[in-house]
């Protein structure tokens, strides 16, 4: 399972636009220069952000991006799903006849990580650019922890 640099990207890229809301549009060349990503690159991911109702773009002298709701209305996995990432922990394509073994059988740890998919998709729901900015991420799957049972002797 990988995330590539597509969805990390554009994270950092909108995690830097909420850092600067309610200061008015921010030029895409900032963004690109503070966090060390290509200018032309970020061109093409806002274009889908803003296809996709996540930012809003303003013309002209003092134009730039920001975003359409606030950072704490803005969850990671729209982000992620706008830049058409797709977090794939599984061999098999979805709806596919063939599984994971490249015939119809499954494999055997299909389940494990197709729902490690499911609670990575459940965890970027649940978390918003301002969870991020206010570093609130750290510790917050642990709260589903599950509790290990002594082994009786």
């Amino acid at each position: 399972m990988k995330l590539t640099t597509k969805g990390r990207y554009a994270v950092a890229a909108m995690a830097d636009l909420a850092s600067q809301h309610g200061a008015g549009p921010t030029a895409l060349c900032d963004i690109a220069l503070r966090q060390g990503i290509s200018l032309s690159y970020l061109e093409q991911l806002f274009g889908k952000l803003r296809r996709a109702g996540l930012i809003v773009s303003a013309r002209g002298v003092g134009g730039g991006y920001t975003l359409a709701n606030a950072p704490d209305e803005t969850r990671i996995a729209d982000i992620v799903a706008a830049v058409d990432e797709q977090i794939r922990t599984t061999a098999c394509n979805p709806g596919s006849q063939i599984g994971c073994t490249g015939t119809t059988a499954r494999c055997l740890t299909h389940d494990l990580w197709d729902e490690l998919g499911r609670q990575i998709e459940i965890f970027l729901n649940a978390v918003t650019l301002e969870d991020v900015l206010a570093r609130r991420i750290a510790g917050m799957a642990a709260v589903n922890t599950p509790s290990r049972v002594e082994a009786a002797e």
